[in-house]
């Protein structure tokens, strides 16, 4: 007997997928204001260092030794290493790097990482067929809004339910610049857009452990060869994304169609794209920024009675660790991130090592600090106050951390981050030619001019 399972269906969604399709097939080359131009290299050179900078990790490791089982073709570059693989497994590699520090890029909207998976998709295809930054400019553009778009109208009830958003939308921007960059046309792309709907990646239970960053690399290559697909004639539904059992109503309760269709073409996603100046969960930079005014204010580790946090039940939802063993739980939790603020008055990667997480110290400092929920304060705001063994209290409140829309970084500020991801890797004189590249990027003829740049000195 048939059974009818389909609770609260919108059977009259708008065809977002066919205007997804026309709007990545035809919108114009750099049809866009210089301000987005600019942050589109920023949010390529963020995506870059923070992706050469994670090549030697384990992470890295472990998935080259997959890939090499394959016995993969030299397409394109695994980016800060001198191997070259196929293009889709460089897109997954590339993918898991750039997100395997937790310090890449960040749609404060929807929490979506957004070059992960779409810069890796777009540069590996472009690499292998020689296209110019100016193409993968204007993919990674197009496919940031394809994918934020799509979050927009799921957030946060998509992700309450316990989808990794980056990965599950992910896959579909990956797959819009991808078709973008063979040049599809409405309906290909509206058919890569659909494969692609069949491939949402990534579970949050994941968080902390190396699936975390495979997430947008598996969405970065999914999307790529969906568009690959689809550029051989393989069909999929056209209305893949709205149906009653499409993507969109599968797998989230909200569905805000007018997400996708307002100001397109008009406003892109990407003018809110944000960068971190600490390597975690986005959500602990204000107690980050918090503890390391602290610190400026001449607060030390041996002073402190207790630390009192006040936060957003999110941030202790998503972050609340409070005995990290390792360098990747650290990342998750926001008691380690006050510890580092106070201690070293930054939180970069050195300060997720395994053993900066595991120092008497850290522990110490750590356990003394007592958070609380408080839900009038803002998931981006965070609430401190240094309780001093001499009875003294510091009082810092943080309404806009470092790295947000409203306290962005500069160019400076990326480029010094640059450095120290990618020095260590590629050295310093290299890693400036590199930076110089990137911020070239819409000039270059040929992005294999970039990408070798991206490999260190035998």
């Amino acid at each position: 007997m048939a059974r009818n399972t389909q609770v609260s269906a919108d059977h009259n969604a708008p065809p977002i997928t066919q205007t997804l399709a026309r709007f990545v097939a035809t919108h114009p080359s750099r049809g866009w204001s210089d301000a987005v131009e600019h942050e589109a290299h920023r949010t390529f050179m963020n995506w870059l260092g923070c992706a050469v900078g994670a090549a030697q990790h384990e992470s890295a490791e472990a998935a080259l030794g997959a890939v090499h089982l394959l016995q993969p073709s030299a397409q394109a570059s695994v980016l800060g290493r001198s191997e070259m693989v196929d293009m889709a497994s460089a897109a997954l590699i590339n993918g898991i790097t750039s997100h395997t520090f937790d310090f890449d890029d960040t749609h404060l909207k929807t929490i979506i990482h957004p070059a992960g998976p779409v810069a890796s998709a777009v540069l590996a295809l472009a690499e292998h067929k020689g296209l110019s930054g100016r193409a993968v400019l204007d993919a990674l553009v197009l496919g940031i809004d394809v994918s934020c778009r799509v979050g927009n109208l799921m957030y946060p009830e998509h992700y309450d339910r316990g989808w990794h958003i980056t990965g599950s939308t992910g896959t579909l921007g990956a797959a819009a610049g991808c078709a973008r960059l063979l040049g599809l046309n409405e309906q290909q792309t509206a058919m890569a857009l659909g494969i692609a709907a069949s491939q949402p990646v990534g579970m949050r239970e994941q968080f902390g452990t190396m699936t975390k960053p495979f997430h947008p690399g598996g969405a970065a290559r999914a999307g790529l060869m969906s568009a690959l697909l689809a550029s051989q004639g393989f069909t999929a539904s056209p209305k893949a994304l709205e149906a009653p059992r499409g993507m969109i109503q599968t797998i989230s309760t909200k569905y805000a169609w007018n997400e996708v269709t307002d100001e397109l073409g008009q406003r892109f996603e990407i003018s809110f794209n944000t960068y971190k100046p600490f390597a975690c969960g986005i959500v602990i930079h204000p107690s980050i920024d918090a503890c390391s005014q602290l610190r400026a204010q001449g607060v030390t580790a041996d002073q402190v009675e207790r630390i009192e946090l006040k936060v957003h039940s999110l941030v202790l939802e998503l972050t609340g660790k409070k005995e990290p063993a390792d360098g990747l739980q650290g990342k998750f939790s926001v008691y380690h991130g006050c510890a580092c603020g106070l201690i070293f008055g930054k939180a970069g990667e050195p300060q997720y090592d395994d053993a900066i997480v595991n120092r008497e110290d850290m522990v110490a400092l750590r356990r003394k600090v007592v958070a609380t929920v408080d839900d009038s304060i803002d998931e981006a705001s965070a609430d401190v106050t240094a309780v001093l063994k001499d009875g003294r209290k510091v009082h810092v409140f943080v309404k806009n951390a470092i790295g947000s829309l409203e306290n962005p970084m500069t160019d400076a500020m990326l480029e010094g981050k640059f450095h120290d991801l990618s020095d260590p890797v590629l050295g310093s004189e290299a890693t400036q030619a590199l930076i110089a590249s990137a911020w070239d990027l819409a000039q270059l003829k040929d992005v294999r001019a970039l990408t070798a740049l991206a490999k260190p000195k035998k």
